[in-house]
């Protein structure tokens, strides 16, 4: 039997199989890589990422002009800090202590050691102030009616017989607060003061707590009450307290009103004169005299004066003046340091040109760079010398954004001069416009 061999080739075809081709070693060859399927699938993927990049490029762009600027700053511009100029030249007394000022305006200037002395009854001023303001009078209205006890009776009688300054009262007698105080300031009775501490507050000591807690309150450092009239030589004070203290009393109505007086009448006492000798003098207008032996003579004084066409009341001081006799020549030393220091101050304060309409107080900056200047809208003088100090302060009146138009309000500058605080509109020069479209892609 004849078999044929036929090769595997020729089997697999016959079976519809196809034999791969061999090559080498006989393994079958590997397929080539398909390299136009990855650049086909790269393709692809950029396709996709162009419109992620177009949205987020637009998004960037949106929140770049919707998110607001950064808000619009306002700089003040550098001024000097107060008037220029040498500090007034007075007349001070040789002895002593003094100061004088000008009323809602500040100190002139103090001579003297500045350290407290002894007041006499400049320490009633305070006791009127603690009164007055415990139990305030309107216009001319007396107040509430005082009964004189029998203590206050003999306080009368005890200060008489130690010498002392006093207003004759009786128990039973009825004065108002009024008189009370009209007796207290003008002839000054020691005795009234105690009268006035007890019905304020119950007891002498209550009441000369209630004028050192008034004293601290109005920054008086230097002052310390021992007691309502000022005869204990430990009620002290400085010039420079003192004055501040003549400036809030003058302040109130009923106090000028009543230390303006040259004589009052009153119930039991009858005619009672000022001892101010100075009132109606060279524009003195009050307020308070005192004298004892540790003090020497004391003189707190309120003038009237002009600066500028108008009226500005002239507040001083003067402590421990002695003259070449004794006692009685305590008051007529004061009167005279008074006269000559009062000369020169009547003429210090005038009329200083602050700020002038269309000055440049500060100016408006962005964070874009643009810069515009802030003037004054209208001019502004107050009473003032040379040397006194001034503040300065510039305020925006909001938070500002552009766009801003020329001639827009956009801040308020304020000097503070003593007491006085004056208020200018600021205007800008020119407008301000928003950012640029490149700042603002570059300051998302």
């Amino acid at each position: 039997m004849h078999v044929q061999l036929q090769p595997a080739a020729v089997r697999r075809r016959r079976h519809g199989r196809r034999s791969p081709p061999r090559s080498g070693y006989g393994r079958p060859p590997r397929r080539p890589v398909a390299r136009h399927r990855l650049s086909d699938i790269g393709a692809a993927g950029a396709l996709l990422a162009l419109p992620l990049l177009l949205l987020a490029a637009a998004a960037y762009l949106a929140l770049a002009l919707v998110h607001a600027p950064p808000a619009i700053t306002v700089a003040p511009v550098a001024r000097a800090p107060g008037f220029r100029g040498p500090r007034p030249s007075l007349a001070w007394p040789a002895h002593g202590e003094a100061a004088v000022g000008v009323q809602g305006v500040g100190l002139i200037g103090a001579h003297g050691s500045s350290r407290p002395v002894p007041i006499a009854s400049l320490a009633k001023v305070m006791t009127a102030y603690v009164v007055l303001h415990d139990h305030p009078l309107g216009g001319r209205s007396g107040g509430p009616p005082i009964v004189v006890g029998g203590d206050d009776a003999a306080a009368f009688r005890a200060d008489l017989a130690a010498g002392q300054s006093v207003v004759p009262v009786r128990a039973g007698e009825r004065l108002t607060e009024r008189q009370a105080l009209e007796g207290l300031l003008l002839p000054s009775g020691n005795n009234l003061a105690t009268l006035l501490a007890r019905w304020d507050a119950g007891s002498q000591r209550a009441f000369v707590g209630r004028m050192n807690a008034q004293a601290r309150a109005l920054g008086l450092t230097k002052t310390h009450y021992a007691d309502p009239s000022g005869v204990a030589a430990s009620t002290r004070s400085d010039a420079a307290d003192l004055v501040r203290l003549g400036m809030r009393a003058m302040a109130v109505p009923a106090f000028a009103r009543i230390v303006g007086l040259t004589r009052v009448n009153l119930p039991v006492a009858g005619s009672q004169f000022n001892l101010d000798g100075l009132l109606g003098t060279d524009g003195i207008i009050g307020i308070k005299t005192g004298t004892t032996a540790s003090a020497g003579g004391c003189f707190l004084f309120a003038a009237a004066t002009r600066a500028g066409g108008r009226r500005a009341t002239v507040i001083g001081v003067v402590l421990d003046q002695r003259g070449a006799g004794g006692r009685q020549d305590l008051l007529p030393a004061a009167f005279h340091a008074t006269t000559a220091l009062l000369a020169g101050a009547r003429g210090v304060p005038a009329r200083h040109r602050l700020i002038r309409a269309g000055e440049t107080l500060a100016r408006l900056r962005t964070a874009w760079g643009a810069a515009v200047a802030l003037r004054a809208t209208r001019a502004v003088s107050v009473v003032g010398w040379a040397g006194l100090r001034v503040r300065f302060a510039v305020v925006a009146r909001r938070s500002l954004s552009p766009p801003l138009a020329a001639g827009q309000t956009a801040a308020d500058a304020s000097a503070r001069v003593g007491g006085e605080r004056v208020t200018v509109p600021l205007a800008g020069a020119a407008a301000v416009g928003g950012p640029s479209l490149g700042w603002r892609l570059a300051h998302p």
